[in-house]
């Protein structure tokens, strides 16, 4: 594909992605302020689905253009069989902002509309901020001391709020993107990843664990290097691997012997035992492309 083809696509999708996320808010607000005056389960449950389904279809548009600009090659295993109407806990490496729209590509319309934990100054991006605020992504600050214990109050009523329509909740353990620098600085134990954390699952799973039927633990990989959002809109990825596994959350990090809520430390040692998993998954999805 000429690099003229390219700027026409990538400026195509990128005017695409535009539309659709301003019909979207346009769309979705109206919902979210009758959310505000209207607090009421019976009612909250018809505007989330409205917004929910608000969400699918700004999602599609963007699995549209992503089609459109590029001849990505899907590695795709166990993402198929899963409740749409279910609940779910999703966790996920990080390497790339393109990581949100490949999860959206493979998941929606499969599973209930993905939400995620972000970083608090996000509400602030044009537009899109107030889409996420109206989807009830809970915005972390994830700047430990003081503010760690308001993230887990944010996570905690964000969580509450799930329990209203089946919700697939996900999180990114690492906490931030992966790269070679932040894995250095953290004397990472893993070769494919940053340190995981709990705080946010772990609110996760102390609020409505019971009601999650399972675990999808999500391996991303782009064998010929991690792209760059500019990479996605100019049709620049050319293969993701992305393997799912429904793992069974344990009863231990559900309630201790006590039937209180686990200790911190019971819930990081399961999910460090995923991590050490992972890493070795990647490690060798890496080696089967190299020569290739």
């Amino acid at each position: 594909m000429s690099q003229f083809v390219r700027i026409v696509k990538g400026t195509i999708a990128a005017l695409a992605l535009a539309c659709s996320t301003v019909i979207g808010f346009t769309l979705m607000m109206p919902f979210a302020l009758l959310k505000l005056v209207l607090p009421f389960k019976p009612a909250r449950r018809v505007f989330d689905a409205a917004i929910m389904g608000i969400g699918e279809a700004w999602i599609g548009v963007n699995q549209w253009w992503m089609d459109m600009v590029g001849h990505t090659r899907w590695q795709l295993s166990g993402h198929e069989g899963h409740r749409r109407k279910g609940w779910y806990l999703v966790s996920s490496n990080h390497q790339s902002w393109v990581d949100i729209l490949v999860l959206q590509y493979v998941f929606n319309r499969r599973i209930p509309l993905l939400k995620f934990f972000i970083k608090q100054e996000l509400i602030w991006v044009p537009v899109i901020g107030l889409c996420w605020w109206a989807l009830d992504f809970p915005f972390m600050k994830r700047k430990g001391g003081g503010s760690a214990q308001k993230d887990l109050e944010t996570a905690r009523k964000a969580c509450e709020k799930f329990r209203v329509i089946p919700t697939s909740v996900i999180s990114f353990m690492e906490g931030t993107r992966f790269t070679k620098a932040k894995h250095d600085q953290q004397r990472s134990p893993y070769q494919n990843l940053l340190k995981p954390k709990s705080g946010g699952v772990g609110m996760a799973l102390e609020t409505m664990g019971e009601m999650f039927d399972c675990m999808l633990d999500i391996t991303i990989v782009y064998p010929h290097g991690v792209p760059t959002f500019t990479d996605l809109l100019m049709g620049r990825v050319d293969e993701v691997v992305v393997n799912v596994k429904e793992v069974k959350i344990p009863k231990e990090v559900l309630v201790d012997e006590r039937g209180q809520a686990p200790s911190r430390a019971t819930v990081q040692t399961w999910i460090q035992g995923l991590w050490e998993a992972k890493d070795r998954e990647i490690s060798e999805i890496k080696a089967r492309y190299q020569g290739k």
